[in-house]
């Protein structure tokens, strides 16, 4: 603001009381008074406005950084699962492949030529059984 030492004060009320004479100027001085407190409170208010809006533009600011942090956060994420997903699928898919049951042919399926050439004899312990005793038992 407009910096008024004691001595221009004084200088000032001095013409103005030169000026208006002593019977107008408390008059002149309360609307002196009363001018230049509408024209702080003006200032005041436009202050603290454009402070407000400054503190909004901030508020925005840091809420559009946060967003693009969270969206660079949830792509990152996608990634990483889609990374780990991968080679579960493909596990699982081996698994899958792997536990699938083996069809073993069944004896109607089998030609009666391959059927005539499987050993269908005694059980394992009978031909055992049978067989000479080695050495001297």
């Amino acid at each position: 603001m407009i910096e008024i030492s004691f001595g221009k004060l004084v200088l000032l009320a001095l013409v103005a009381l030169i000026v208006l004479g002593p019977e107008k100027l408390p008059g002149a001085a309360r609307t002196a008074g009363a001018l230049l407190r509408r024209v702080r409170n003006g200032w005041d208010s436009v202050r603290a406005e454009v402070e407000r809006e400054l503190e909004v533009e901030e508020i925005k600011r840091v809420a559009r950084e946060a967003a693009a942090r969270a969206e660079a956060a949830q792509s990152e994420l996608e990634e990483s699962v889609q990374q780990v997903r991968q080679p579960m699928e493909e596990a699982a898919e081996t698994l899958k492949s792997a536990a699938a049951p083996v069809s073993l042919p069944t004896t109607e399926e089998i030609p009666p030529q391959a059927q005539a050439s499987l050993p269908l004899g005694d059980p394992p312990a009978a031909v055992e059984a049978k067989e000479p005793a080695h050495g001297g038992h």
